[in-house]
């Protein structure tokens, strides 16, 4: 069984790493650089409690068990993992300098900020890292402007204004993320389209071969599995392609089967709830409703 590693604060991913000890108790930029050549790490499974936005140019890293995949960082990708995901690595053979930085922060750093209450909203901290975000040669440029603003304000002296200041440029860097996937999403236009009509398809097969009578409804987290992605990221996608989310489209899918089923039999609702795989019929018809704004039996009524 491999050891597992627990790294809480910012002082244990600087001693971890053999870094000098950090400036400042909450948030780094820090850069391993060849240090990396004698950094250990294959053979172990770690949780950092940490945010951690790295990026990597000319990694000799590999992630090799996060979000289900492996992962060979690309020059001039940008990784997103939020605190207390596990993670495991191997080194490649003849390791390279790391040209890369990691800007980590413990999320103390953010609780009784804006940024904290709505930094769940950022989803790419969720998602695989086989969805990584390339960047391109301008933003790399904006991304490493960026840190290095938050590394000159952990460097100076701290005073009233460090922590607004550093939590800005996070929250700065952030959002320029999302814009950036939103070109990733934009530039990949028939890749993604091919995964939604996958995502149809996959629909389809699960009311054919009647898993829903077993496993009930299909869920987020089984769509994204079987497409082999995250949950999150599978939505964004969905979103960015249609406007809707995942379980908007699984709740849409069932929906048009449960009008035909409502329109060409004497099933109840509550029948049609059962055999759509729904474990409560109140749910089914709460579901109906707000797709129609009918209830199943005024849908029946209305159309008959």
């Amino acid at each position: 069984m491999k050891d597992f590693i627990k790294i809480e604060t910012i002082s244990e991913i600087h001693q971890f790493l053999g870094l000098a000890k950090p400036k400042h108790p909450l948030v780094s930029v820090y850069r391993i650089g060849s240090a990396l050549n004698n950094l250990r790490v294959d053979n172990f499974r770690y949780s950092i409690g940490l945010y951690q936005i790295s990026f990597k140019d000319n990694c000799t890293l590999t992630i090799t068990n996060y979000g289900r995949n492996s992962y060979d960082y690309q020059d001039g990708t940008l990784i997103f993992t939020a605190p207390n995901q596990v993670m495991e690595f191997k080194k490649a053979e003849k390791a390279e300098v790391n040209y890369g930085w990691t800007l980590a922060f413990h999320p103390d750093l953010i609780r009784k900020s804006e940024l904290g209450k709505k930094i769940e909203h950022y989803s790419f901290f969720s998602y695989a890292s086989n969805e990584a975000l390339h960047l391109s040669d301008e933003e790399r440029k904006t991304v490493a402007e960026i840190a290095k603003k938050i590394e000159k304000e952990i460097s100076t002296n701290i005073d009233s204004h460090s922590q607004t200041l550093i939590i800005s440029n996070i929250e700065l860097l952030l959002n320029y993320c999302v814009r950036f996937y939103d070109r990733q999403f934009y530039t990949r236009t028939n890749l993604n389209q091919d995964i939604a009509s996958k995502f149809e398809q996959l629909l389809k097969d699960y009311y054919n071969q009647e898993k829903q009578l077993v496993f009930g409804i299909p869920t987020v987290q089984y769509c994204g599995e079987a497409l082999n992605m995250s949950p999150k990221y599978l939505s964004d996608l969905l979103r960015k392609e249609t406007g809707q989310s995942t379980q908007d489209h699984i709740h849409q899918y069932i929906i048009e089967k449960a009008k035909n089923r409502l329109l060409n039999s004497n099933e109840s609702a509550s029948e049609i709830a059962y055999a759509l795989g729904f474990e409560y019929p109140q749910y089914f018809s709460k579901i109906f409703k707000k797709k129609t704004a009918m209830s199943p039996s005024e849908f029946r009524k209305n159309l008959n």
